[in-house]
């Protein structure tokens, strides 16, 4: 049996985070993760640059490109450039490169990594967890992190997180070469995806593609929205490695915690219900738990409430928001486009709140107003 302080489940962006801070601050943490090695994961890999102020060391080795411009086109064509604000707001990564790069920095300040190892039994023994796995030892901790991503079983088996969860459906392509999409610019796509959207991110010397539905239950018929998406970037419509996956989307406040155990990245259900937007989040709920579980087990907090609230003040509040306007504009998206996106402010607001600078509600009761007389 090991034993240790915090057991983390999955070595993603979330679990890594949180263990890394965990460690710093004195505890034994041991990382459970499924996978041999680092994985191309279905990620577009945007992240609000402001995610630096969270940690002590330098992210930027895990950055393949800055974003400064984001275009917007409808059908392939009526575009709409918008400048994003500040400097160096929003990066683009590869998601492999940073889950590398916090594990190691989670391992240096003391965190210990048993792989591969999928959990497969998850079990209160009094004041403890004890974790079993396919092989090795099992775990006892007295905290869990749960960080396993969308296909979770962890979370409702413990009571925590939404009753009922909203899947998006997703499909990514990596591919190699820049092809028309210039470095430093991101690229949404609408009108091609029923009930959701198409994205293009640049890397260091590629492109991540993805196309995801966030009202509806299926990616609608992909092949040919990617058929006329990639020759417009400058690809062959057959080009790329695909990946599909479902990603739990935010659909109400709920409790991330219970005794000893949070979730935290899409295990918890954190994704942005508009914009797809997984990876600050991610980021966000895995320092927020570490804080919340430093007092707990340091035996300054009585209970882990403290971080389900934080992290309803700090991210669910704006989702509650960006999940109404998801609603109205993807079951209106011609009308969405030309109210959400064409308007001269939109491009900016849009960019302030993928650069972390404004919420969902700072924006919605007017969004929405606008959306909803215009269609009738």
């Amino acid at each position: 049996m090991i034993e240790t302080d915090v057991a983390v489940i999955g070595a993603g962006a979330a679990g890594t985070s949180a263990a890394f801070h965990l460690a710093q601050a004195g505890h034994s943490v041991t990382i459970l993760e499924a996978q041999t090695g680092a994985q191309i994961k279905p990620c577009g890999g945007g992240m609000a640059s402001s995610v630096q102020r969270w940690f002590p060391f330098d992210l930027s080795p895990a950055v393949d490109d800055v974003i400064r411009q984001v275009d917007f086109s409808w059908c392939l064509e009526d575009p709409v450039i918008a400048e994003l604000p500040g400097e160096a707001p929003f990066w683009i990564v590869r998601r492999e490169h940073l889950d590398s790069l916090l594990l190691e920095k989670a391992v240096s300040a003391g965190a210990t990594v048993q792989r591969p190892c999928r959990v497969k039994a998850l079990e209160r023994k009094g004041e403890c967890w004890t974790l079993t796995g396919e092989r090795g030892e099992p775990v006892q901790a007295r905290a869990v992190v749960i960080a396993d991503g969308s296909g979770s079983p962890w979370p409702q088996q413990v009571g925590i997180g939404p009753s009922s969860l909203h899947m998006a459906s997703t499909l990514s392509v990596r591919l190699e070469g820049l092809g028309t999409l210039a470095p430093g610019t991101a690229r949404f796509e609408f009108g091609l995806v029923h009930h959701g959207f198409a994205w293009a991110f640049p890397l260091a010397d590629g492109i991540n593609v993805g196309v995801g539905t966030f009202i509806g239950r299926d990616v609608t018929d992909s092949e040919t929205i990617l058929n006329a998406l990639l020759p417009d970037l400058g690809f062959a419509a057959n080009a790329g490695l695909r990946q599909e996956a479902n990603l739990r989307v935010w659909n109400g406040h709920s409790a991330l915690h219970a005794h000893g155990v949070v979730a935290v990245g899409d295990a918890a259900s954190l994704c942005d219900p508009f914009l797809a937007e997984g990876l600050r989040p991610a980021l966000m709920s895995g320092c927020e738990a570490a804080k919340h579980l430093d007092r707990w087990l340091n035996g300054e907090e009585q209970s882990l409430q403290g971080y389900s609230r934080a992290m309803r003040q700090r991210w669910g509040d704006s989702m509650a928001w960006g999940r109404r306007i998801a609603q109205v504009f993807y079951r209106f998206p011609g009308v969405g486009y030309q109210l959400g996106v064409k308007r001269p402010t939109a491009p900016r607001r849009i960019a302030q709140i993928l650069s972390g600078e404004m919420g969902y509600g700072d924006i919605a009761q007017r969004v929405i107003r606008r959306l909803l007389l215009q269609r009738s």
